[in-house]
């Protein structure tokens, strides 16, 4: 047994990623059942991420009655103490939960999507779980004690040159104001670098740079949910995150730029040297 799968606190973790994992896969299902223009479809997959995020929260809520959750669909859940009010605490225990990341290739029987759950302190992710439920595969860390798949250590690749990585991303939202800005960075690294692939999962996309799958990462107006997680599997696998500017604290930003360490600095530098031209 892995050090990571052996904390307690992931264990939670996982039985709650499980359960979650539960109602995705019956859900893909129903999806299987029905044409791809049919009007259920939304339904579905609404219900889906609902009935998801309801499972997790009962099993971590159950475990840790004190940390606050909060949630893609349900907004932040204060904890509570036992016999007590409802209690917002500064500098508590919080659970950062994304019930499906890429919401719209499950929608879409598109096999690329995961359940994100991370437990951050004050500022720092401590434990973290990524679970694409098509290939079974679960990613997990404990900060400090290095990142699994499925119990078996991972270590981010020795990509040495920006030319030689292949790099993830994801596009904004199609109204996002920050698409502009977006669209010059994406033309400037797929220029510089061996490729670049956009799978429409960033939990998953951070996952598989701790996996040496890919080299690189960058992303813009992110939610925390959407990089907790991954970001503290690619840092436990030998990976470096920050922002645009080269900060740690990426999880006030919208930017975030993740890399194998022989290719970080001039990843971040192609993206940051873009957007100061404005």
């Amino acid at each position: 047994m892995s050090a990571t799968i052996g904390d307690p606190v992931l264990a939670v973790a996982v039985r709650a990623a499980r359960r979650a994992a539960a109602v995705i896969v019956d859900a893909a299902r129903d999806l299987k059942r029905l044409p791809s223009h049919a009007k259920e479809h939304g339904d579905i997959v609404t219900n889906a991420g609902a009935e998801a995020e309801n499972a997790i929260i009962a099993t971590l809520r159950a475990a840790f009655p004190e940390h606050a959750i909060i949630g893609e669909e349900s907004g932040e859940i204060v904890g509570q103490l036992p016999d007590a009010a409802p209690r917002r605490a500064t500098g508590a225990f919080r659970w950062i939960v994304d019930p499906i990341d890429g919401t719209v290739n499950f929608g879409h029987g598109y096999p690329y999507y995961a359940v994100s759950i991370a437990l951050t302190h004050r500022a720092e992710v401590t434990h973290a779980l990524v679970l694409d439920p098509v290939r079974d595969e679960m990613f997990t860390a404990v900060q400090g004690k290095g990142a699994h798949l499925n119990g078996t250590p991972l270590r981010v690749s020795t990509c040495l040159e920006l030319e030689h990585a292949l790099v993830g991303t994801v596009l904004p939202p199609r109204e996002s104001p920050r698409m502009a800005a977006y669209l010059p960075t994406f033309h400037a690294v797929a220029a510089r670098c061996a490729g670049v692939r956009r799978a429409g999962a960033c939990a998953l996309d951070l996952c598989y740079l701790a996996a040496g799958r890919l080299d690189g990462f960058w992303v813009m107006s992110l939610k925390p949910g959407d990089v907790a997680a991954g970001a503290l599997i690619v840092e436990e696998a030998g990976g470096r995150v920050g922002n645009f500017a080269g900060g740690a604290d990426f999880l006030r930003t919208s930017d975030v730029v993740a890399a194998a360490p022989g290719v970080f600095n001039r990843l971040r530098e192609t993206v940051a040297a873009v957007l100061a031209r404005g």
